[in-house]
């Protein structure tokens, strides 16, 4: 899957947020992290030239703890976090990729992210 640029859709459970993801690199981060772990997020960073939400924006709320830079967005109706903007990369988005549609995970490569550890690993995210 190398080279190719695959187009996937998803969205939060009850459809008021949907989204489009383009993807080049089949790639993403199980983070350890308390909120990453309670969610049960596979991480998938892009940039916005390759994220469009195609609905929602009024559904969605923001969730910021911390030192307040990451934003955490979940649909106000079901409660599902689709994206978020990460603190690492907050120019980005990080897509959950469990909110893809389809079963299209076993397509990525998904590797431990030890974010409990976050600052000193945080450099390792590409």
């Amino acid at each position: 899957m190398s080279g190719e640029v695959h187009t996937y859709e998803g969205g939060c459970h009850c459809g008021a947020v949907r989204f489009r993801l383009r993807v080049r690199e089949h790639r993403a981060l199980a983070c350890n992290c308390s909120i990453c772990a309670k969610k049960g997020m596979i991480n998938f960073i892009a940039p916005p030239a390759d994220f469009t939400l195609l609905r929602g924006e009024e559904a969605l709320t923001t969730y910021r703890f911390n030192t307040g830079v990451a934003q955490h967005r979940f649909c106000r109706t079901c409660g599902v976090h689709p994206f978020s903007r990460p603190r690492s990369h907050p120019d980005q988005f990080d897509v959950n990729l469990r909110c893809l549609d389809g079963d299209v995970l076993e397509r990525f490569t998904v590797e431990p992210f030890d974010g409990q550890h976050w600052e000193q690993n945080v450099e390792t995210i590409r």
